[in-house]
């Protein structure tokens, strides 16, 4: 049927309500304004006349989502008191984003909200998600102001921006409305990271001591519940722990659901931590927004190890596995770049195969640290690196089942985090460390 047709056949039937409402009220008023005479001898006299207060029956004239088809047919449009609302603006790469949120900083979804931005012109919630996303913006100065929608009342003031004309490796300064948990996600299609460090030859799942190299573990999810009083007493040095993941479908960052537990139980017993974070961005501007992510989920806490990018296949099928390697260079170049403008010191994950074949490390600033994978009794990688994970099926009391292993030839006695030039962490015979 036409949509014209349908918005008339709707006009008809509500204007048919209101005529209806007005009848019902008026009749109730007529009588309302009558004493209700008691029962003799059964109750005492009692004034029963009721002041009615008129509805707003023209509100809905005012409501651009009253004659909405897909508010009326699936049920989800109320009319609500109007309440406050806030608006939080930012701008990454040429681009504007408008996040609109309640008194509590949650996001408004489900109200097509519109913004009015200045020499642009206004721009609407289309999707009606709480986000308002421009992109392609000239760089320059902008005031963006939002309209009130019944229900929502904005401030007057208008918030100002400024779009660069390049990209800037700078913290987003409140991020927490892109992070997720995996209640909001299918994790079993999203979290899909697939490591081609190698296969396991004897001998990898034993814990090493190596001269001039600090045993250490990395942790995730996977490896479930940790006694971590257990785990340091087993000789455990230090432990890398996931704080979350980009989806490798929708692109959802998520928060490792066991982060938390993970890097309050290491604190507790006074371990060294870094995090590291499953990247599947596919452009310079959504590695901005996973370091911003990261350091949003890591600020309450001390971080003794860096804040790595961890950068591998999402099964093949991932949306960032197809990326060119200058392009993938550059991501995990400005997630690294933004770390560091946090005051964190920052580094890449990556297997051995990836770094040859998946990388330019000549386009990698030396400012990052390295943390291969490569699982072997020696390594076969030609470059230099701080971290080595050298197993992916360790065994530790404390922790049930498989766990990677790793040796660390970073200086972190003091928490510097300093890499080191010690020409003695050559297990393998040969110079695993650079300059800092």
């Amino acid at each position: 049927m036409d949509s014209k047709l349908v918005r008339m056949g709707i006009l008809i039937v509500s204007l048919f309500a209101v005529t209806v409402m007005v009848i019902v009220l008026a009749v109730n008023g007529k009588f309302s304004q009558k004493k209700v005479q008691p029962t003799e001898d059964i109750y005492e006299p009692v004034d029963e006349t009721v002041e009615e207060t008129p509805a707003d029956l023209y509100a809905w004239l005012s409501d651009e989502t009253f004659f909405d088809a897909e508010k009326l047919a699936d049920g989800k449009y109320e009319v609500k008191e109007t309440q406050s609302a806030t608006y939080m603006v930012s701008s990454i790469d040429k681009d504007i984003r408008i996040v609109v949120m309640d008194d509590n900083g949650d996001i408004i979804s489900g109200r097509r909200f519109r913004a009015d931005i200045s020499d642009l012109g206004e721009y609407s919630d289309e999707n009606r998600d709480g986000i308002i996303y421009i992109e392609d913006v000239s760089p320059g100065d902008y005031s963006i102001s939002m309209k009130d929608l019944m229900g929502y009342t904005f401030p007057t003031q208008p918030v100002k921006i400024s779009v660069s004309a390049k990209i800037e490796y700078k913290a987003v300064a409140d991020i927490s409305y892109l992070i997720k948990t995996e209640a909001d996600i299918d994790a079993e299609k999203e979290d899909t990271a697939v490591n081609d460090a190698g296969e396991e030859t004897a001998g990898n799942s034993a814990v090493r001591t190596v001269e001039g190299a600090t045993f250490g573990i990395d942790v995730s999810k996977y490896n479930g519940d940790i006694n971590w009083e257990q785990v340091k007493n087993e000789g455990v040095g230090f432990a890398i722990i996931r704080c979350g993941y980009r989806g490798s479908k929708t692109g959802a960052i998520v928060e490792d659901p066991y982060f938390r537990k993970n890097i309050e139980g290491a604190t507790s017993v006074g371990m060294p931590i870094g995090v590291y974070f499953f990247t599947q961005a596919v452009d310079e501007r959504e590695a901005v927004e996973e370091a911003s992510a990261v350091m949003s989920l890591i600020k309450d806490y001390k971080l003794t190890f860096p804040v790595f990018v961890d950068s591998e296949s999402a099964g093949g099928k991932g949306r960032a596995d197809d990326l060119e390697v200058t392009q993938r260079s550059k991501v995990l170049q400005a997630f690294c770049e933004t770390i560091r403008s946090g005051g964190y010191k920052a580094g890449i994950y990556a297997s051995k195969n990836w770094f040859n074949k998946r990388l330019d490390v000549s386009k990698l600033s030396a400012d990052n640290v390295t943390w291969l994978a490569e699982y072997a009794e020696k390594t076969s990688y030609g470059g230099t690196y701080q971290l080595w994970q050298y197993s992916s099926a360790g065994r530790i009391p404390g922790i049930e089942g498989r766990v990677d292993m790793d040796l660390s030839y970073l200086d972190v006695g003091q928490g510097s985090n300093k890499r080191t030039t010690s020409k003695e962490n050559q297990e393998d015979g040969q110079d695993n460390s650079r300059d800092m």
